[in-house]
């Protein structure tokens, strides 16, 4: 494609703190005036976090400057987490942000739809069904009308049903029917009362030898359908190569293990028109595409004076250039055209702070605050430049209280100042906006339909300086602030979060009463203020036994916790519930739990959700007691068969020896261990001595690529990709005389029933004959499997590898798997 310009916007560095507000250097700002002269929007579509082509994002935000957005159909939640407990719709919250982060290294821009990742499927009919199609149909005309994108380019192909995952597929199946619809008025109406119908003019599919199996197989299918460019440039101005900036950004995707090493030299991307006019330059996708500031009415002179704004730039001194950006600023405003007005006002209003070296700041004294509560917030604004400037303004949003310095900004003259801000009552929670209502499966419920689409709800607590320059006033906006130095790691930001005033937790999401013995069951009540006292009482289902029906509590100090004891007695037969903590302060019920999220590669998450947990009574035997358990990529095994009496030992991976090993009744790995866990290579002989002197070895899943370890078992074992995604998918014993089917727990199909999200993944597909298959299962229209549960004698001992998702189905409280667990646990005892 032909460079238009010859250096790279890349927004912030990917080395500093990922909550550190950006500061623009000189070079990043004639870059951000770069792509300030180019009016010209992609929209990249793909079914999850991951599945995008960074090359191709990074390189068109950042050679070509056109606007560039990712719109993933879902925010990854059904995915497997590398590198925490979370998973669903926490999990989500992680990858939504990851994605974020890898947009502020490409240059690029995030949208959603509704859309839940309920966990892999194998066909796109199975994908649209849960999401609803219609729904999340109207989500991506809503993208690409509010986006306005000129060209869209999809990942996946929409004419390879069941050829990869469904969601992939599915993903294109929309944006090729979206594209016909976005430019139709008739087509979702109710969506015009926000924006107005916008028709893409042309659709990719980002093709490469991948899909079609071979580089020979792909050459002989390129045509003059097909644009090809070379992705492969390199930026001076970074000391970066656009692949090298790619893998920046794709190894925030830390959750999924996509850790990436840069490249250098040519590469190729190739684009498959679907839908309008083929460009007729093969290297140009904008080719008969006007991106110049002509395109709007009333940007030619625009386009005149940052053009020769980005001609005269003097990289010493920026701020000479902000005569001429105020004056493009005004223009800028008497714009009809209101989509490229907003976009344009923001990206100018930016340059213009930054090449003043404007610096504005709202600080709350705390992380943290509730509603009907007053905040001072420590305000500071710095003009770093020669450029006349008056802070004319303040305003703290939500309650509109508002300053009027009129101070005139002198050089370097720090303005500091502290205001009152008043929470009201209704403010609302920190919580993220789809999280907000329960939705259903396969799709979130979003009220409000201007936040559809949003990778995150607009702050509500910020202020707003109004700034005049050069006689003109600029408002810029600045969500408020917690700031605190580490003595360590020194300056920390985090978001400024409204939380409730009390709130409660469970230690656990489930509770497993594996006999009819009561349960202490402690709940964990969290001040959100000073001075907090009331009543707390758990719901629950008649056939559970509570006690005391109520108790007190009282907090004296902000972010102190207190514990309160029930006693839960379950019923004598098989049952589930949900515990409710209902707390009763002053008139009002609260009845909410707050979650954190914090890994150094993203912000500070801060949640607010309904708060409860699972009570399961299962009718459940075991045999053995001690169980040792080597960590994998982390889920809550430890923590589950704890709860069903197991005495649970967590054992390094490097410390692992044959005597140490005695001792256990049975060993458990955790999911994918022997892919990420490099000390196994060499703690696999001890493994393997430990069953031979009677031990009993369960391996949960790993995937074929990447392991450490190769056979995982003492005989030949292969592991395939193999997988049943259906939940309730049948499920056939076919070793029914085998013990772990029979003791110390009769296992029948009724254990299969109430799964979650699928049986099980990364089955075997070959072993040796020292192995026996225990059960037999499929998805719709396939072949069965056997390769989900298999165990082989090996001298004294047992080894087992299974493919079944226990990490799922445990924090579910599923009966059935607790039940399986069990006997696998106690073969041999």
């Amino acid at each position: 494609m032909r460079k238009l310009f010859p250096i790279v916007l890349l927004l912030v560095c990917s080395y500093v703190n990922a909550q550190t507000p950006q500061k623009l250097n000189s070079a990043e700002i004639h870059e951000a005036i770069q792509k300030l002269n180019f009016l010209g929007s992609v929209l990249f579509v793909a079914a999850h976090p991951d599945d995008e082509n960074t090359r191709l994002i990074s390189y068109l935000a950042n050679d070509v400057n056109a606007r560039t957005g990712y719109l993933s159909i879902t925010r990854g939640d059904g995915g497997q987490n590398l590198i925490g407990p979370e998973l669903k719709e926490l999990l989500g919250i992680i990858r939504t942000q990851e994605l974020l982060a890898a947009r502020k290294i490409d240059g690029g821009e995030q949208l959603f739809t509704r859309a839940i990742d309920f966990g892999y499927t194998k066909t796109p009919e199975e994908a649209l069904d849960f999401w609803q199609e219609e729904e999340v149909l109207s989500d991506v005309v809503w993208a690409m009308r509010t986006f306005k994108p000129d060209v869209i380019i999809n990942r996946f192909n929409h004419r390879t049903s069941g050829e990869t995952h469904g969601q992939h597929t599915a993903s294109a199946i929309l944006s090729v029917e979206a594209f016909e619809k976005a430019g139709d008025p008739t087509q979702f109406p109710e969506q015009l009362q926000y924006t107005e119908a916008f028709a893409p003019k042309r659709m990719f599919f980002n093709t490469s030898p991948w899909f079609y199996g071979s580089e020979e197989a792909f050459k002989e299918a390129v045509n003059s359908n097909f644009l090809a460019f070379d992705t492969g440039v390199y930026f001076p101005s970074k000391g970066l190569s656009n692949p090298e900036i790619s893998a920046l950004s794709r190894s925030e995707h830390q959750s999924q293990g996509f850790g990436s090493t840069g490249s250098r030299g040519s590469q190729m991307e190739y684009l498959e028109l679907l839908e309008g006019e083929l460009p007729e330059d093969s290297e140009n996708l904008f080719a008969g595409i006007d991106t110049s500031w002509n395109r709007v009415k009333g940007g030619a002179e625009i386009g005149a004076i940052i053009s020769k704004i980005e001609l005269e730039y003097d990289f010493k001194d920026p701020s000479a250039s902000i005569p001429q950006l105020v004056k493009a600023y005004e223009l800028i405003q008497d714009l009809e055209d209101s989509h490229w007005r907003k976009i344009k006002s923001r990206e100018i209003k930016e340059i213009i702070a930054s090449a003043a070296g404007l610096y504005l700041e709202a600080l709350a004294p705390q992380e943290t605050s509730t509603p009907n509560e007053e905040v001072a917030i420590n305000l500071e604004v710095i003009n770093r430049s020669e450029i006349p400037m008056t802070l004319v303004s303040v305003e703290l949003q939500p309650n509109n209280n508002k300053l009027q310095p009129n101070k005139e900004l002198q050089n370097n003259d720090d303005w500091m100042e502290k205001a009152n801000l008043k929470l009201g009552k209704d403010v609302n929670y920190t919580t993220p906006y789809w999280l907000k209502e329960e939705g259903s499966i396969g799709l979130y419920k979003v009220e409000e339909h201007e936040l559809i689409g949003l990778p995150e709800a607009p702050k509500d607590v910020k202020a707003i300086f109004t700034i005049n320059v050069l006689g003109i006033d600029i408002l810029f906006e600045r969500p408020v602030v917690y700031k605190y130095n580490d003595a360590v790691k020194g300056e920390i930001y985090q978001p400024f979060e409204i939380l409730p005033a009390v709130s409660a937790k469970f230690r656990e999401k489930v509770l497993i009463f594996a006999n009819g013995e009561p349960k202490e069951v402690p709940v964990i009540i969290t001040a959100g203020k000073d001075n907090v006292s009331g009543e707390i009482t758990l719901q629950t289902s008649e056939n559970w036994k509570i006690e005391p029906v109520t108790t007190g509590f009282s907090i004296a100090k902000k972010g102190a916790s207190a514990s309160v004891l029930f006693r839960v007695t379950p019923p004598e037969d098989q049952s589930e519930a949900i515990l409710t903590p209902i707390l009763k302060m002053g008139g009002e019920s609260f009845s909410s739990e707050v979650v954190k999220i914090d890994y150094d590669h993203i912000p500070l998450q801060t949640v607010v959700l309904p708060a409860g947990t699972k009570v399961v009574k299962l009718d459940i035997r075991k045999n053995g007691q001690d169980i040792g358990y080597i960590e994998g990529a982390g889920d809550v095994i430890p923590e589950s068969l704890e709860q069903i009496g197991y005495n649970v030992t967590r054992i390094s991976s490097g410390s692992v020896t044959a005597a140490s090993l005695a001792k256990y009744d049975a060993v458990v790995l955790g999911i994918r261990a022997y892919n990420i866990e490099e000390d196994l290579k060499y703690s696999q002989p001890a493994l393997l001595e430990y069953v031979e002197n009677g031990g009993n070895l369960i391996v949960q899943y790993n995937v074929s690529r990447g392991l450490k370890v190769d056979p995982i078992g003492p005989y030949p074992l292969s592991l395939s990709r193999d997988r049943v995604t259906e939940e309730d998918a049948p499920v056939r014993l076919i070793a029914e005389d085998h013990p772990v089917l029979n003791y110390p727990n009769k296992i029948t199909s009724k254990d299969f029933e109430g799964w979650v999200q699928e049986r099980g993944l990364y089955f075997a597909d070959d072993w040796a004959p020292e192995y026996t298959p225990i059960l037999s299962l499929n998805d719709s229209n396939e072949t069965p499997k056997e390769g989900a549960l298999l165990i082989a004698k090996h001298r004294k001992g047992h080894f087992i590898y299974t493919g079944l998702s226990f990490f799922r189905q445990f924090p579910e409280g599923v009966p059935g798997a607790y039940r399986l667990f069990a006997n696998m646990v106690s073969l041999g005892n």
